[in-house]
């Protein structure tokens, strides 16, 4: 039976709507590629929320992200320091001893007061190879539900402290829902950094020769390290205007509250210099309300150490020798 022309223009009608939401979607969602030569930075601000950029090559940037649901990957991409730092949310030239990070993932703001006004979220960075920035090698600040997987950070050493963070190869600050899984950090002052920020995931990555491995600095609570290989953190570092002496550090919580330290290999972190202290798995400054379970913990100096201050601290079924005190080991 044949349709009449209202059935037909309806039916027309419909295809059309679909076609067009189709198309939205796509551009909603797009996919460009960044090779040689060409700028990451310009990618990011053409970028959408949901978008992908691929990166290929070697470039020297420092990039700021600030777009929601934006994923960056790299395939065989490797990240230097540019002759001429770009000028943006995370790299301010005018202020003192600002640093440089190679990828910043950035909300709103206000670096005077630590005031959020708005958080990026859902951006993915994965897949880069970045080294020798002066700051961090990837930070997220005012950041929420961030993923930082599969990239290799090496030789990111701080220069001072900038803005809310310290300057590190992993550095969160202000953040929240933070994903770290299957990164290679060594080489810096400290491997990851959490300050400010709560609840995140830290597994399956390999902290090895810096300075400390990892750092879990108040208020920073409801992080699960686990499944990483911390290991032979024994560079030493200088003291300066902001940190002490450090040296010989797997994990420290320092004033961090309810987090879980579990199935860690920590091993061989030993100080080769002055230190303000040392150890496997050091908390100290009040941290409270933390379970150290089911870790290989050994030859550390010490495999534990517990300041005793902060309550609710429980040290469970880990494989260690030596402790301060002693019965945490035990």
């Amino acid at each position: 039976m044949a349709r009449s022309p209202k059935s037909l223009v309806l039916t027309l009608a419909v295809l059309a709507i679909a076609l067009l939401m189709s198309a939205g979607a796509a551009q909603a969602h797009r996919t460009s590629v960044v090779g040689p030569g060409q700028s990451i930075q310009a990618a990011v601000d053409a970028a959408n929320p949901g978008d992908t950029i691929l990166v290929f090559g070697t470039h020297r940037e420092n990039v700021a992200i600030q777009t929601d649901g934006l994923t960056v990957r790299g395939a065989g991409a490797v990240i230097l320091p540019p002759a001429t730092p770009a000028v943006h949310a995370c790299f301010d030239p005018t202020a003192v001893a600002e640093a440089v990070h190679g990828i910043c993932v950035i909300g709103d703001v206000d670096f005077v007061t630590g005031e959020v006004s708005r958080y990026v979220e859902g951006v993915s960075v994965a897949g880069f190879a970045i080294r020798d920035f002066v700051g961090s090698g990837v930070a997220a600040v005012a950041a929420r539900d961030t993923a930082v997987e599969r990239n290799v950070l090496r030789d990111n050493t701080d220069a001072g402290v900038a803005k809310l963070e310290a300057l590190l190869a992993v550095n969160v600050s202000s953040a929240l829902a933070t994903r770290l899984r299957a990164n290679r950090i060594s080489g810096s002052r400290f491997g990851v950094t959490l300050a400010a920020a709560s609840g995140g995931v830290i597994v399956a990555n390999s902290l090895r020769e810096n300075c400390v491995g990892a750092a879990l600095l108040g208020p920073a609570d409801g992080f699960r390290l686990f499944a990483n290989d911390i290991g032979r953190n024994r560079r030493a570092c200088a003291p300066d205007a902001e940190l002490p002496p450090l040296s010989g550090i797997g994990v420290a919580l320092v004033g961090a509250t309810d987090n879980l330290i579990a199935a860690n290999r920590i091993t061989g972190n030993v100080p080769t210099g002055d230190t303000a202290f040392s150890g496997g798995v050091v908390l100290i400054e009040g941290s409270a309300g933390n379970l150290v379970r089911g870790n290989l913990v050994l030859r550390n100096d010490p495999d534990l150490f517990w300041d005793e201050t902060g309550a609710g601290n429980v040290f469970r079924h880990n494989v260690c020798r030596t402790s301060a005190p002693a019965a945490v080991c035990g």
